[in-house]
C-alpha cells in the first residue's frame, strides 16, 4: 500500500461563518487536486473553531473567584483559566502551570483544549462543540462542490504524558472507522490477538501534520491511498470508557 499526503495550501485566514468544506474544495481546485473516492481530508480543529465562531475575546471574559484563585496559583491569566473550567467536565490534575481536564467531549487533555496559538492577540480558541458533526458537515460541503464525499478527520495537538513532544490526534471523524480492530485474529505465528486495536484515525492525523506544519498557514491536507474501513461511529469511539481507565 502506498499512501500520498498533499498539503491543501491557499486557504488563507479562516473567518467566522466560512463554509469550511466549500473553502477546502476551492483550495483543492487551485492546487490542481481532485477529490477521488476513498480520499481523506484532514483539517485542524483551529480552522474549524474559527469557522464556527469558537474564538473568544478575552476582554469579555469575567473570571470566577475559583478561576482567580487557581490562576494565581499557576501564574496564568484568570480569563484563560475561566475558559478552561467552563470547557471542562472535570478537573483531573493541576501541575506545573497545566490544568489537566476531562472536556465536555470526554477528552482528557491539557487546559480543556483552550489555546492561544494561531489566533489574533486578545483571543483564545475553544475546541469545536461537536467535532464529529463538524467533520460530517465538511464532507457534505465538499460533496456538494465536487460530487465526491470524502472521509474527514478533525485534529488537535495532544501531549503524551510519558513521552516528550506533541502529536496530532483525531477529535472528529466522519466516514471511516477510527479503529482497526485486530482482536480475535491470528498474528503471524498463529496466536490469537486479544487487545490489539490500531487507532488509525490518530495515525492519519499525525501523518497529515508532517505536510501541514504549525507555522505554514496550511490547516488542511488530503490523504490518498489508505484503504480505510468505512464507518460512522465518530471520534468519540476512540475515548476509553471510564470503567477501563487505569488512572482515574
Amino acid at each position: 500500500m502506498a499512501i500520498s499526503i498533499y498539503p491543501i495550501t491557499g486557504l488563507g485566514e479562516i473567518g467566522e461563518g466560512v463554509r469550511l468544506g466549500e473553502a477546502i474544495a476551492g483550495a483543492l481546485a487551485r492546487n490542481n487536486l481532485t477529490v477521488l473516492k476513498g480520499d481523506i481530508i484532514v483539517v485542524t480543529s483551529k480552522a474549524v473553531s474559527k469557522a464556527e465562531g469558537r474564538l473568544v475575546r478575552l476582554d469579555g471574559v469575567k473570571p470566577s473567584p475559583k478561576a482567580v484563585k487557581l490562576a494565581r496559583r499557576l501564574n496564568k491569566d484568570p480569563r484563560i483559566v475561566e475558559l478552561i473550567l467552563k470547557e471542562s467536565r472535570r478537573v483531573l490534575r493541576v501541575e506545573r502551570g497545566i490544568i489537566i481536564t476531562r472536556t465536555k467531549h470526554g477528552i482528557v487533555c491539557a487546559n480543556s483544549g483552550v489555546d492561544q496559538s494561531n489566533v489574533p492577540e486578545g483571543y483564545a480558541a475553544l475546541l469545536p462543540k461537536d467535532p464529529d458533526r463538524s467533520a460530517e458537515k465538511i464532507a457534505e460541503q465538499i460533496e456538494a462542490r465536487t460530487g465526491v464525499k470524502p472521509a474527514v478527520i478533525i485534529t488537535d495537538t495532544y501531549g503524551r504524558p510519558w513521552r516528550r513532544g506533541q502529536v496530532q490526534f483525531a477529535i472528529g471523524v466522519y466516514g471511516l472507522n477510527p479503529i482497526l480492530d485486530y482482536r480475535g485474529k491470528p498474528d503471524t505465528y498463529g496466536r490469537v490477538l486479544k487487545v490489539t486495536e490500531i487507532a488509525v484515525a490518530d495515525e492519519l492525523a499525525s501523518a497529515a501534520e508532517l505536510v501541514m506544519g504549525k507555522t505554514k498557514m496550511c490547516p488542511a491536507a488530503l490523504i490518498r491511498g489508505y484503504g480505510y474501513e468505512v464507518g460512522f461511529v465518530g471520534a468519540k469511539y476512540l475515548i476509553r470508557p471510564l470503567k477501563e481507565d487505569l488512572f482515574k
